[in-house]
């Protein structure tokens, strides 16, 4: 059998755009694959600007931590394709394996019969079959740009539809403004179907996102500090709805961020109808969850036996201004705990909004390193980082690769051990896992 890379590389070739966002293409292919959609177990679906991988993420580690099988769609990967589609099963579910990834992928080619189709809609479609075709208890399905006409929103009674904080990004495709992108996550809401909004950052978001619910009829609908609330109080994590009370272990993810998205991730298994895993699968779930490349401490492996004696090493795949805004605060966070020189690897692409993301680090970043992103003709290059970095006020410079910027770091003088994070791209921080030995897993 042919392998997952040879029929993908076919798949390039079957849509001129690499994103066109659109239903009619998947429904097509689906229905000659005889609607796996339709024989899927019940779906949380979850779309939003950011956090909905760490949503997901916890969400799963809850679920298995109550002795569920749960699929999981996520995208992109960082290392390989085979990231996105995890298989579940009691006691932890696998990334798909390349036989069955292949087989699945030459199935969808083969009904597809050759017809216009872009790349992530056809291994979506592939992705939906796998699912069917190995019983689960549950599927979390994130949506892989905005929701209302993305290749995920084929599901007609979702469990539970869920919407993380909302931002500015992909405005080419969205739109520019908060109001535009909130319509188009909000597409994902459905009749009579559960919608879990995650506590906004843009009241604008808020007021959409509610509107679009109650248009469609959506229900119950359950919205972020009025229907549910949580906080971080003493080191610990309470969360509280019309249900109770839980008084949690603080996610192992860092970052306040994670406390609103752990949140958000409890609100919604409770909406989609698992609220009675018990305490003891929340406490667990919360403090053994991963999602690498978000905040991630690399403290073992060949970059991080680079770094100067006593520095740590972060890394962090977020790329948006807001993705920005969350990362410098968490940075800021740590800085509290532990002052240290804070170092900043970035790489960034050319489709995003490098100086909104930068201006963040004024003020607590001591100098930004500017990497090129091998892998993508997108990126900008290392000197155009380092010139927008000056521009917004930050002392900056270039490094040809991530292992030489590290290198350069050892050699310098430090008054203390620094901090050192690597962000800007999560195709910088597949590179960085590659290389420094630690795929996800």
């Amino acid at each position: 059998m042919e392998s997952s890379d040879a029929l993908m590389a076919r798949f390039l070739a079957l849509h001129p755009r690499t994103i066109d966002l659109s239903l009619g293409r998947i429904q097509r292919l689906l229905a000659a694959l005889g609607h796996p959609e339709r024989r899927l177990p019940p779906v949380i679906h979850v779309a939003g600007t950011n956090g909905k991988g760490s949503t997901i993420a916890t969400m799963r580690a809850i679920l298995e931590a109550g002795g569920l099988a749960a699929h999981v769609y996520t995208s992109p990967h960082l290392v390989r394709f085979h990231e996105r589609i995890r298989l579940g099963r009691v006691g932890g579910g696998r990334f798909v394996a390349e036989d069955r990834l292949a087989e699945a992928f030459a199935r969808c080619e083969a009904a597809n019969g050759g017809e216009p189709i872009t790349v992530f809609e056809i291994t979506t479609a592939a992705a939906l079959l796998l699912f069917a075709e190995c019983p689960a208890d549950v599927l979390l399905l994130e949506v892989g740009l905005g929701g209302r006409v993305d290749a995920t929103n084929v599901i007609d009674t979702p469990a539970a539809a869920v919407v993380t904080p909302i931002g500015r990004d992909h405005a080419e495709y969205l739109g520019d403004t908060v109001e535009a992108v909130a319509t188009e996550k909000a597409g994902i809401f459905k009749r009579g179907c559960p919608a879990v909004i995650a506590p906004q950052d843009y009241a604008e978001a808020d007021r959409v996102l509610c509107a679009r619910a109650e248009a469609v009829r959506a229900g119950p609908v359950l919205v972020g500090n009025q229907d549910f609330s949580v906080h971080e109080e003493r080191g610990r994590l309470v969360y509280q709805d019309e249900d109770g009370l839980l008084d949690l272990p603080r996610p192992r993810l860092a970052g306040r961020h994670q406390i609103v998205n752990a949140g958000t991730a409890i609100a919604a298994l409770r909406a989609a109808g698992f609220g009675d895993l018990g305490t003891a699968a929340y406490e667990t779930g919360l403090t053994q969850v991963d999602w690498p490349g978000r905040l991630q401490r690399l403290s073992r492996g060949r970059l991080a036996g680079l770094m100067p004696a006593g520095a740590e090493l972060w890394l962090d795949g977020g790329h948006n201004v807001d993705g920005g805004r969350i990362l410098a605060a968490a940075m800021a966070d740590l800085q509290e705990r532990g002052d240290a020189p804070l170092v900043l690897v970035t790489g960034l692409l050319g489709t995003k909004d490098a100086e909104g993301f930068l201006r963040n680090f004024v003020g607590l970043a001591r100098f930004v390193v500017a990497v090129p992103i091998g892998s993508q003709i997108a990126a900008r290059p290392a000197e155009e980082v380092a010139a927008i970095a000056a521009s917004v006020g930050l002392a900056a410079e270039t490094a040809p690769s991530i292992e030489a910027a590290l290198v350069a770091l050892e050699n310098r003088a430090w008054e203390r051990p620094p901090r050192v994070l690597i962000c800007g791209s999560l195709y910088l921080a597949g590179a960085v896992l590659t290389a420094n030995g630690t795929p996800p897993t």
